[in-house]
């Protein structure tokens, strides 16, 4: 299993809204809006890092009001 922390960029006054629909998205174990240079916080997991790409770009990229998004995969040392 391959987790990751997704930050979101979003239009003014569109966290919450990105928020509550990324939630929904199969994958997602928790989005929250937070306040700093990201508007939301994603924590997402899959199968592997292609499945977790495809996450990324085929469901989380495609809501609307997202303007950027970076990807932080979890690490285990």
């Amino acid at each position: 299993m391959v987790q990751a922390y997704i930050l979101i960029q979003t239009d003014v006054g569109k966290a919450a809204e990105v928020a509550s629909a990324i939630a929904e998205v199969q994958g997602v174990t928790l989005a929250e809006d937070v306040t700093g240079p990201y508007d939301v916080i994603v924590r997402a997991e899959a199968r592997n890092v292609d499945e977790l790409g495809k996450l990324v770009v085929a469901r989380v990229q495609n809501i609307a009001g997202i303007t950027r998004t970076l990807t932080c995969p979890v690490v285990h040392i």
